[in-house]
């Protein structure tokens, strides 16, 4: 097993070693559930799927943890703002529990779609809150918190390496900071316990040692993932957009909670950004009110799978820009790929020794190196490719050999089929085919073509030899 991972903290590509031989912790930042996750957030847990099905091809025993942000937080990194869960059960006319419900069920339908595999455990923020009041209490104990007249906070001075995940330049932020500081000590102190408004009863708040009120964002991966993963973690994971914040204030009040290193490993997807159409762009968001969902690119007539094979194009440390013709590319490909493994799954099925198949050696070698290889998943593609149009070996071991590949792929080659046509297509079908064999008797050569054309259109591919014409589905 020589599995290579970039690490954000040691901004180094190195070999990943457990703590614990054979076995594998990991930590994935999970939805706030007050709307649907957009393509962009789905990007980050595709990446994550992709990390955990090569830690299973290396042997690993994987424990996966997956919070779910179902408490009311405000609406930005620096406890300011409205409270995103409160603004979304207003906008729909939904409790904040209905509303947190719904779009949890949304969530784990697209993942489903996706072919992402689910964590081993999801943890509600809703339902851990004496968990995250405990590590709060931890924290007060050893002398890292202060009160302001709306929480607790963490002081960050108390830190000489606060930041360190981002490299943070605290001196640069503290004199070129643009916000409101109100009884914070520093900057880049943050919320821990958020007291509820005295004149107002907040949808969402809890009792504590310190008054009514709601945990701060960062306390719930912290206190969750140490609960579940225990105190010391492989692998933690998020978006690129987390470093600064968020893992970094994770960081800080977890390895003060504990007095020693959390996490060995920390792993960052980058942003999907929307294709430059007239001068506009940038990375997609939920704030702006405009975002494609998996839902919209169903109802447009695309494969979930097709957007999984968009993003395995790109290296998920790489900037990737959407664009509908790339999703048509991607779409095309899983075609041409389902063609293929439909064929080769029938010799498959029809060898007499198919218990004994194995997957190419020669080829796996090369897919698993793109693997090893911090996830390279378009080198990793191209070996897909390599095996899938490989005329020269055994069928029924190159079907083998993309259900091994696919194991990290997750394409779902296992359940591909030909397509089924109606039958009244298949009469039309029939019909043009003799209609064109006519005509190419006839030495009617333009009409033939416009019939070929015709075909094509419907998705049907004529394939013309000695011992006939025949066709397939493109």
């Amino acid at each position: 097993m020589s599995l290579k991972l970039y690490n954000t903290m040691t901004r180094g590509v190195d070999e990943f070693t457990p703590i614990t031989p054979g076995k594998a912790s990991l930590y994935t930042c999970g939805p706030t559930v007050y709307n649907y996750a957009h393509i962009g957030n789905l990007r980050t847990y595709v990446f994550e799927d992709i990390l955990k099905r090569a830690l299973l091809m290396e042997g690993y025993e994987v424990n996966h943890v997956m919070n779910v942000t179902d408490v009311g937080h405000l609406v930005s990194d620096a406890d300011e703002g409205e409270d995103k869960m409160a603004l979304g059960a207003a906008r729909e006319g939904k409790t904040v529990w209905e509303l947190a419900e719904f779009y949890l069920q949304a969530f784990q339908r697209d993942i489903g779609r996706l072919n992402i595999l689910e964590p081993s455990v999801w943890c509600k923020a809703t339902d851990e809150i004496d968990t995250q009041i405990d590590q709060v209490k931890i924290l007060e104990e050893k002398g890292y918190t202060y009160r302001t007249s709306d929480g607790i906070y963490f002081d960050t001075s108390k830190l000489d390496d606060y930041g360190k995940l981002a490299r943070l330049d605290i001196e640069g932020l503290q004199a070129g900071k643009r916000v409101e500081m109100g009884d914070k000590k520093n900057y880049t102190d943050f919320a821990l316990w958020k007291f509820s408004p005295k004149d107002q009863q907040r949808l969402m708040e809890w009792p504590s040692p310190w008054g009514v009120g709601f945990p701060g964002w960062h306390i719930e991966c912290s206190a969750m993932a140490i609960k579940y993963l225990g105190p010391r973690l492989d692998i933690h994971c998020g978006g690129v957009d987390h470093v600064n914040v968020h893992h970094s204030n994770e960081i800080a009040q977890a390895e003060c909670a504990l007095g020693h290193k959390w996490c060995n490993w920390w792993m960052h997807g980058e942003f999907l950004t929307m294709a430059k159409t007239n001068g506009s762009g940038g990375r997609m968001s939920k704030s702006s009110g405009e975002f494609l969902t998996m839902d919209r690119l169903i109802e447009k007539g695309y494969n979930p799978i097709a957007y999984r094979y968009f993003l395995l194009g790109a290296h998920y440390r790489q900037q990737l820009a959407f664009s509908f013709e790339g999703l048509d590319a991607a779409a095309s490909a899983i075609k041409n790929l389902q063609r293929i493994v439909v064929e080769r799954k029938s010799d498959f099925d029809n060898s007499a020794d198919r218990e004994t198949v194995k997957p190419i050696e020669s080829h796996m070698a090369q897919f698993q190196a793109a693997v090893e290889d911090d996830l390279n998943m378009p080198r990793a593609l191209a070996a897909m490719w390599a095996v899938a149009k490989d005329t020269d070996s055994d069928r029924a071991e190159i079907y083998k050999t993309l259900l091994a590949m696919d194991d990290v792929l997750g394409l779902g080659i296992a359940a591909m089929q030909a397509e089924t046509i109606a039958d009244e297509t298949l009469s039309q079908i029939d019909t043009l085919i003799e209609e064109r064999n006519t005509a190419r008797a006839n030495k009617d050569y333009a009409r033939g073509d416009e019939i070929r054309d015709q075909l094509t259109t419907m998705g049907i591919e004529i394939l013309d030899s000695p011992e006939g014409t025949t066709w397939r589905k493109i």
